[in-house]
């Protein structure tokens, strides 16, 4: 059975991830101006998408990569976090699990119609609004880089910066979340670390059973941000 592609469309007509070169070509023939890229997985069309400059992350990607995480630090609060949807955009959930003051909590919860990249910024928000204290040291651990490079590279801001558009004047995917991701983090003494996924570390592990249940649910609920988006 053949691959299954994904298009990516930055500039078209109406911008999206389509599963089928027709919808896609659709978008761009005869558009000014058009960019678009095919890729394997959904989750790299859409994070070449997010990227402030259209294929900067997927180049970045291929560099080695540091997969050591920082040592432990006493009296610092760590949050380990994954999120997805299935078949992506589908029915999508989050896992955060936050070690702080000696104990362990876990959250999760599930939307009914969503993407990947939604579900790993509401890891990291759900996972941040647990928190009891915001004057301790907070190390958080994704294996989403969108999300890490999005926070410690200063693209969010940016975007923010500019009324939620690009560098390149196309409009930021996410602002609803990114702006709430900000806000959280605005004078908290946090890093965003990046850990390989599906590597074996077991709270990241976690977080990824966490998330798959969630979003095998019955008990979701819609994401209206998302929602509001593709209307």
């Amino acid at each position: 059975m053949a691959k299954k592609k994904f298009y990516a469309v930055a500039s078209g007509r109406k911008p999206g991830v389509y599963t089928s070169w027709p919808e896609a070509e659709a978008q761009v023939k005869g558009f000014r101006g058009a960019k678009y890229k095919g890729f394997s997985c959904s989750l790299e069309a859409e994070a070449w998408m997010d990227a402030p400059r259209w294929g900067q992350k997927i180049k970045q990607q291929k560099k080695k990569e540091n997969h050591e995480l920082p040592m432990p630090v006493e009296g610092r609060t760590e949050i380990y976090t994954d999120g997805g949807a299935i078949n992506n955009p589908g029915p999508g959930g989050y896992g955060a699990i936050i070690l702080e003051n000696n104990e362990t909590l876990e959250i999760t919860g599930g939307y009914t119609h969503t993407t990947n990249n939604r579900m790993e910024l509401m890891a990291c928000i759900k996972g941040i609004e647990a928190l009891t204290s915001r004057t301790k040291p907070v190390a958080l651990f994704s294996d989403s880089q969108y999300v890490v490079k999005g926070i410690s590279k200063g693209w969010a801001k940016g975007w923010r910066k500019r009324g939620w558009l690009k560098s390149d004047g196309t409009p930021a995917v996410n602002p609803d979340l990114w702006k709430r991701l900000l806000d959280l983090t605005q004078g908290l003494d946090i890093i965003f670390c990046w850990v390989k996924g599906h590597a074996g570390h077991p709270l990241n592990e976690r977080c990824d059973q966490l998330a798959v249940r969630s979003a095998r649910g019955s008990d979701q609920i819609e994401d209206e941000g998302y929602k509001k988006r593709t209307k």
